[in-house]
């Protein structure tokens, strides 16, 4: 039986560098903790950048069975059911035309690699992407058929890009009608103008309905700087930049210190 708090706490969790290593291996002391908190009755809601095929295999690793799950750095909405087909549903996606930006940085980064997903089954690409790097299935198609439809995010891997070139590559190219995250030095997504990890959370926090100030956001990257100033308690993990800790209220220990557990143990 587990316990049912009088009111829970929308707890919204990073994957990659908060509770899974770069090995992309997690440890047993956040596996528990993370366990813990959804059995005392939380709202564990995982918001990652990674698509939802990459998402549901750490949903099982914890045992997330329902509740939900924002992916693609808020533009994919998902609600965990094991009532329906695959154990989830998409309720809801927002898109826009990938033509314009990709056409500017086939242009500006020759040689880079383009990936557009196709929501729940994987990604068609241009070239493919070094093993691992990009779950679900791959599809090689021409750069025109990469944009002959809306989607829900563009991901730019050019290895030989530094995460200054590229910030400063979307500053020049005036990319006004979409928002960019970038990752690690090779690696850009872009998703839909005004789309990030905190307005997928806001709604899933709207159907749950749990309070604003009983929301709380863990995160590493750049991209969870948005979630990180939604949540009423936003705690950045050690080993992040210093932009992404400026944007929370609390740093806890590094990924390598299981900093997760140490966050999520106050709430039990």
């Amino acid at each position: 039986m587990t316990a049912s708090p009088v009111s829970p706490w929308l707890v919204a969790l990073d994957i990659d560098g908060t509770l899974v290593h770069y090995d992309q291996t997690m440890s047993d002391a956040v596996l528990a903790a993370v366990r813990d908190v959804a059995a005392a009755g939380h709202h564990v809601v995982l918001s990652s950048g990674r698509s939802l095929v990459a998402m549901t295999p750490v949903a099982e690793l914890i045992g997330l069975k329902t509740g939900w799950m924002v992916c693609s750095n808020g533009a994919v909405t998902v609600r965990l059911d094991p009532e329906v087909q695959g154990g989830w549903e998409v309720t809801d996606t927002l898109t826009f035309d990938p033509e314009p930006a990709l056409r500017l940085l086939s242009e500006h980064l020759p040689g880079a690699r383009f990936a557009v997903e196709d929501v729940g089954t994987g990604f068609r690409l241009n070239e493919l992407f070094p093993d691992g790097e990009l779950d679900g299935e791959h599809r090689v198609v021409t750069l025109e058929e990469l944009w002959d439809d809306e989607v829900t995010r563009i991901v730019v891997r050019s290895p030989e890009a530094t995460s200054d070139d590229f910030h400063e590559l979307v500053q020049r190219l005036g990319f006004d009608d979409v928002t960019y995250a970038v990752g690690w030095t090779a690696w850009m997504d872009i998703a839909p103008k005004g789309v990030s990890k905190a307005t997928g959370l806001e709604t899933v926090r709207e159907r749950l309905g749990v309070p604003s100030e009983r929301t709380l956001a863990l995160g590493d990257g750049h991209n969870d700087v948005e979630m990180l100033r939604w949540a009423a308690r936003g705690v950045a993990m050690g080993h992040a930049e210093e932009a992404v800790k400026a944007a929370a209220d609390e740093v806890t220990g590094t990924v390598e210190d299981d900093g997760a557990a140490q966050v999520l143990r106050t709430l039990l």
